[in-house]
Parts: structure tokens; sequence; C-alpha cells
């Protein structure tokens, strides 16, 4: 599976817009039950008036409100940004830890942020379990679970060891993209023939 991965795409990266560390703290707390394109959208214009995490906590939560409304949550994710800006600069100077304590001791970060922050900023090989992630690792069998941290520690354990730096945003664009929820692209799946999903239109066989 990861071999046809690595091959299609041997670099993959984040869709989220970003220029700094904590601009890319800032549009994954706003990813939270959104799209990337719709928080993309959303952030030039409140980067352009907080750019840093001193721009941030200066500003009041209806500021920051009118930037993201156009996002799920808005108010409550208004509120943790500013929250955790001022957590920033009081804890860190402003600049983003790289421990996973520190990280999810701020208001808005919890593990799934954490670990794409540790994996997309600081090159940490571990797994952010979102919806897509969840929904491939399931349909496959690769990491089969009801809730996320199983499925996060069965990809820590399946995984092969080569394929883990990447393998978090592998499994996103593929789940986005091919592996959709409700009309699922199987007829140009790249690991059809080794997916054993029972509801997979015209499932080939698969692969002993």
């Amino acid at each position: 599976m990861f071999e046809r991965f690595a091959a299609a795409d041997p670099a993959p990266d984040t869709e989220l817009r970003y220029k700094t560390p904590f601009q890319l703290l800032v549009a994954v707390i706003l990813s939270a039950q959104a799209t990337d394109k719709s928080v993309n959208l959303a952030t030039p214009g409140l980067f352009r008036a907080a750019p840093t995490a001193q721009r941030l906590a200066a500003l009041d939560e209806a500021k920051v409100e009118a930037h993201i409304k156009t996002i799920g949550l808005y108010r409550t994710k208004a509120k943790n940004l500013v929250a955790m800006a001022r957590a920033l600069i009081a804890l860190h100077r402003g600049e983003v830890p790289r421990e996973r304590s520190q990280l999810e001791a701020l208001p808005g970060v919890g593990r799934k942020t954490a670990n794409v922050i540790l994996n997309t900023l600081f090159g940490e090989p571990v797994i952010a379990v979102d919806t897509h992630v969840f929904r491939v690792a399931n349909r496959t069998g690769l990491a089969p679970g009801d809730d996320v941290r199983t499925v996060e520690d069965k990809l820590a354990r399946a995984v092969p060891a080569e394929y883990r730096q990447h393998a978090h945003h592998w499994l996103i664009l593929h789940g986005r993209y091919v592996c959709k929820a409700r009309a699922p692209d199987c007829s140009s799946c790249l690991i059809a023939d080794l997916c054993p999903w029972p509801e997979k239109p015209g499932r080939p066989d698969v692969q002993s």
C-alpha cells in the first residue's frame, strides 16, 4: 500500500496554507470540523491582521470572529485562538513548542492537532487521525478501530517505519480525494486490489 502511495506522491504535504509555524498552528486549530478549503479562504485576512502570536493576543475575540465567521464553530475557535496566542507568549515566548505535552496544554489543541504540528513542522513520524484517516484505516483493514486513539495506535504498529513520516498525509489525501465517505472512487484507487472493503463498488478479487 505505502509503496504505491510513495511512488505516486513521494513528498506529500498539508494543503493548509501558512508561512510560519505559528500560522500553521492557527490553521490546524481552525480545521477542526472544517475543510482545509474553508480554512484557506479565511486565514489570509486573519494572518494579515495577526501574523504573529503577539498580534493575535492583542485582538479581542470579536475581531477574530469577523475573520473566521465562515468556518464552523467560529466563536469557540476565536476564543481558543486568542487564549492560545496569549499562552504561547506567556509560556513559550510566542514560539510553537515541539513537545507534545506543551502543545496539548495550549487552548484549542488536542492530540490530533498536536500530531499534525509534530509531523509537519518537526518531522516526527506520528500520525494524526482525522475523519479521512479513520475511514481509510477502517475500510482497508489497515488499522480498524471504533475510536481515533485505537486507530492511531494500530497505525503506529502497522505502518512500516520507512513510510511513517508521510503516512499521515498519504492517508488524508487518499481519503479526501479517492476513498471518499459517500462516493468512493474505487475505479481509480491505487490500492483497490489490496482493499477488502465489502461495500466496494465492482469489488475485484482481494489479494490473499
